[in-house]
């Protein structure tokens, strides 16, 4: 019996030596992955304490030495995009060869229900109205230069779960993020270059579990919290969502960052305090990937009937605009940038609106402009500021080149007040680049306001075909670090 025992142990740790004699990778790096051109790649992953490992690409070869608890990594110089499939081998006790490898850009996508919005829609989700289903159309294509990785809904796992890096067609195609996909479709239309984006999104999730907790602790607005045991943000634990399916994929090198989050906050009343959990989440991130730099690019959310939800927490119709003012706030941090979509709502009580391809359209206009210099108008109109000149406000803005109504119609869904604050329908004409807003009871304006309504789909535009960030002259201001 004793010899039996013996025997069996000796198996078991023979078995153990040898599992922990094989290098090891983290699942995001895998065959049919992009790797980011034009910067610094790091390779990394586990091996027995001590053991050397190598790693070859792309006629480059890195060597390193496993650390005491058996973590290693090496760091590729920079590479140029390419097309071509290439392998990369890790070599130690055992080799692992990764194949089919591009080089071009990559992006990590993340949020909640829209940005997690499948190309196949689920059955209880509403079909476009208007046009083609873009997205019918292309499950019937391939893209071999797009490769899309999906991180699964999992937070068990040291690791993220997922089925690794899939080329962009079939079955990874349809369970993939909608909005992820359009974007890269886009971009590199317009690069001619491999695209790889990283999906990684849990549908009805708030903010704060996407965010580390050392984000919000950094931040003076949370100081309040900081000192509390258990540390909870709004009655919600930080960094749950975070530790699972965003932390494990750095440092895989990237280009940047898009979002679509927003609802579930809307819902608790967040307004101008989502600002701040924007730049926890924002820092956190980059601070992860160590580049204080990384863009990052949100969309904010769609008109829907937040008033007439039924839940402990009372809404208005200014609830969600008071939030988009949060959204809009966060843009003062730097390398931000936002898509509106006022615009792409077939009904105010699907909080799903289906035109997905055109949020991408619109995120990879604000990549283009911002990240590959090319001269493309990547917003709607901005407000800038107002004067008050014969009894009128006239309002300046922001990529406001074509100033128009997109339906022919008159302005709507601007408001004005005087210094008493009671706000009433004004009409606005468009004089060249500035709007002048105006109502005959009101005879020494004090606020101008636009969109400030959840119902509002208004029809200000610029030449480019975008819509006009809603906004209101009389702001709650917000600055980086408060």
């Amino acid at each position: 019996m004793r010899l039996r025992t013996l025997s069996s142990l000796l198996l078991l740790l023979a078995s153990t030596t040898f599992i922990q004699a094989q290098v090891r990778l983290p699942k995001v790096l895998g065959s049919n992955m992009v790797l980011q051109r034009e910067k610094t790649v790091p390779v990394w992953g586990w091996a027995t304490p001590g053991e050397m490992v190598t790693v070859s690409f792309s006629g480059q070869q890195k060597t390193t030495k496993a650390d005491a608890a058996g973590n290693w990594k090496v760091v590729l110089s920079p590479l140029k995009a390419s097309d071509k499939p290439q392998e990369m081998t890790i070599t130690a006790s055992n080799t692992i060869t990764l194949s089919n490898i591009l080089v071009g850009e990559v992006w990590l996508c993340s949020g909640q229900s829209n940005m997690e919005y499948t190309m196949k829609l689920p059955n209880n989700y509403a079909k476009p109205k208007k046009g083609v289903d873009s997205a019918a159309l292309e499950l019937t294509k391939t893209y071999p230069n797009i490769r899309i990785f999906k991180v699964e809904k999992v937070l068990s796992s040291p690791d993220v779960t997922t089925t690794g890096w899939n080329e962009c067609s079939g079955k990874a195609l349809a369970q993939f993020s909608a909005a992820g996909f359009y974007f890269a479709k886009n971009i590199q239309s317009e690069l001619n270059m491999p695209i790889g984006v990283i999906s990684s999104s849990w549908g009805g999730s708030r903010i704060e579990p996407w965010t580390p907790a050392e984000a919000y602790k950094a931040l003076p607005a949370f100081a309040a919290e900081g000192g509390k045991t258990p540390f909870m943000i709004d009655s919600v634990a930080p960094g749950m969502n975070y530790k699972s399916m965003i932390q494990p994929l750095a440092p895989f090198a990237i280009r940047g960052f898009l979002w679509y989050q927003g609802e579930s906050n809307c819902l608790i009343n967040d307004g101008i305090r989502y600002a701040d959990k924007m730049q926890a989440l924002i820092e956190g991130w980059r601070k992860q990937w160590g580049n204080d730099n990384l863009p990052f690019y949100s969309v904010q959310i769609a008109p829907f009937y937040y008033s007439k939800n039924q839940n402990r927490i009372a809404h208005t119709p200014e609830t969600l605009p008071e939030f988009w003012e949060g959204q809009t706030q966060a843009l003062k941090i730097p390398n931000t940038g936002m898509a509106v979509v006022t615009d792409l709502v077939d009904t105010l009580t699907d909080i799903h609106p289906s035109y997905k391809w055109e949020v991408g359209r619109r995120l990879a206009l604000l990549s283009m402009a911002n990240d590959y210099n090319k001269k493309v108008v990547s917003s709607g109109p901005v407000f800038r500021s107002m004067k008050v000149k014969n009894g009128k406000a006239v309002l300046s803005f922001k990529y406001a080149d074509g100033l128009k109504s997109m339906d022919n119609a008159p302005l709507n869904w601007f408001t004005i007040a005087g210094n008493d604050g009671k706000f009433v329908p004004a009409t606005a004409e468009i004089h060249g680049q500035k709007i002048i807003v105006s109502a005959p009871e009101i005879t020494k304006p004090a606020a101008v306001r636009f969109a400030w309504n959840e119902a509002a789909m208004p029809n200000l535009y610029n030449g480019a075909g975008l819509p006009a960030v809603p906004f209101r002259t009389d702001a709650v201001k917000w600055k980086v670090g408060s």
